[in-house]
């Protein structure tokens, strides 16, 4: 028998490639040839298939399915029963799929244009916009109506019959109540029948996202983290050389002769050098709680993300070093090996509220301490750190979280409690904010700095 071969000439020119392949010689030769065809044919027909299905299922809505078996299951078992009433029932609903059909006819030659006024703006406010629709077509364009998603939302436009060359707008409105990142679009021009059981659409590509940021506060420059230093903030760390004066000490060898101070030298007749504290910059970090358990509603933890961006906001314009860290949310199998924060970035003030747009609760995440710890780990020479917690979180929770942080570093806890009175309590090194009102920040923290 006559082996089976495969070879193929390939001709490449500059307009393109051209391939011919020859499966063997002969009867078998043959027979891979009809195979190979007949795979070719049956996959063409299946990508049909699955277009055509595809057709069929964004085409046909739920009432025409259900129109669609009615006709089917009337006019079966009617015929098949002698049933008159199932005979009609099933006439019926075949009727309206037909005469459903002519709505879809045609394809609209729309240019829709979708603008809104601003891409960021504060919880509590609200976007105007505007749809723009122009018919570019030869044809006048029947009327239908245009479908505008607005977050989990959905806003229904109108449109009447449109002649060639005319176009028309139609002002939009999006409430941007709460805090969030709010899609709006794409535009879908959707042509129906009356009854709804079948639909055409035509999606456009403009969508826009909104940044809907947080509520802040103005907190004043002297009072931001309780530290009021420009050079820097000193630490218990001491060295022979700084800004911050802390004591005269016997010379030691291989001290610098720089820093003798000859004055107590004269007076003592021994070698006097002198100490002092070392200064670090001022480097703050905030630390949002998002675990769901620590927070009594959804209104109290929105009151934590706007008291952490406030403080955060006034930190990068008075120029501080500053991380701004979130607990993140980790799965459930591996939520007792794995450990992950989110850090939002600090560049610009837009950058950092637009990062706390997308923070939101969580059931499976790290708790306090040890979302503080990890904060901890991550950030260098820490002067000050801000945790923003709600109300069910303890003042022993608080000190767990404090004690994460280097013992040199100032810890301020702002606790968030719609049904408690504004005060400032002193733990130690850690200072206790309690705040009912965003309001209350700013009259708690210019307390805490006079203190």
């Amino acid at each position: 028998m006559e082996s089976t071969e495969s070879r193929s000439t390939r001709t490449t020119a500059q307009t393109g490639t051209r391939t011919r392949a020859v499966y063997g010689t002969g009867r078998e030769g043959a027979v891979v040839g009809a195979v190979v065809t007949t795979l070719r044919i049956w996959q063409a027909v299946r990508r049909r298939l699955a277009a055509a299905a595809h057709l069929v299922a964004a085409t046909v809505t739920p009432a025409g399915w259900l129109a669609l078996a009615a006709a089917t299951v009337g006019l079966g078992l009617g015929v098949g029963f002698g049933w008159v009433e199932w005979i009609v029932a099933g006439l019926a609903a075949l009727v309206l799929l037909l005469l459903a059909l002519p709505f879809l006819l045609g394809r609209p030659a729309y240019a829709v244009d979708l603008g809104i006024t601003a891409q960021r703006v504060v919880a509590g406010s609200e976007v105007k916009g505007a749809v723009r629709v122009a018919n570019i077509g030869r044809r006048t364009a029947l009327p239908g109506r245009l479908e505008l998603p607005v977050g989990t939302g959905l806003v229904e436009l109108a449109l009447p019959l449109l002649r060639p060359g005319r176009d028309l707008a139609r002002d939009l409105v999006v409430p941007a109540i709460r805090r969030g990142i709010i899609t709006v679009g794409p535009v879908t021009a959707v042509r129906a029948d009356p009854v709804g059981l079948l639909r055409r659409e035509i999606a456009f590509d403009d969508v826009h996202d909104l940044y809907v940021h947080p509520r802040t506060v103005p907190v004043p420059s002297t009072s931001v983290g309780l530290v009021r230093d420009l050079e820097g903030a000193p630490t218990r760390h001491l060295v022979d050389s700084d800004v911050s004066f802390h004591a005269i000490r016997p010379y030691a060898p291989g001290d610098s002769r720089r820093q003798i101070h000859w004055k107590s030298t004269a007076k003592t007749g021994d070698l006097m050098v002198r100490q002092y504290e070392e200064s670090r910059r001022s480097r703050i970090a905030v630390v949002l709680s998002c675990a769901a358990d620590e927070y009594a509603d959804a209104d109290e933890f929105e009151l934590a993300v706007s008291a952490a961006a406030s403080i955060a906001v006034q930190a990068i314009r008075d120029g501080r070093d500053l991380d701004v860290m979130a607990s993140a949310e980790v799965p459930e199998l591996v939520r007792s090996r794995m450990r992950a924060i989110r850090t939002l970035p600090t560049t610009t003030p837009r950058a950092l509220l637009d990062g706390f747009c997308p923070v939101e609760t969580a059931e499976s995440t790290m708790p306090l301490a040890e979302v503080c710890r990890l904060a901890a780990e991550s950030t260098d020479q820490l002067s000050l750190a801000v945790v923003v917690a709600g109300s069910p979180v303890g003042l022993r929770t608080l000190r767990q979280a404090a004690l994460a942080f280097p013992i040199d570093a100032a810890v301020i806890a702002v606790v968030c409690d719609q049904t408690a009175q504004p005060r400032l309590r002193q733990f130690g090194s850690m200072a206790v904010l309690t705040v009912g009102v965003l309001g209350d920040l700013t009259q708690l923290l210019v307390r805490g700095a006079q203190s």
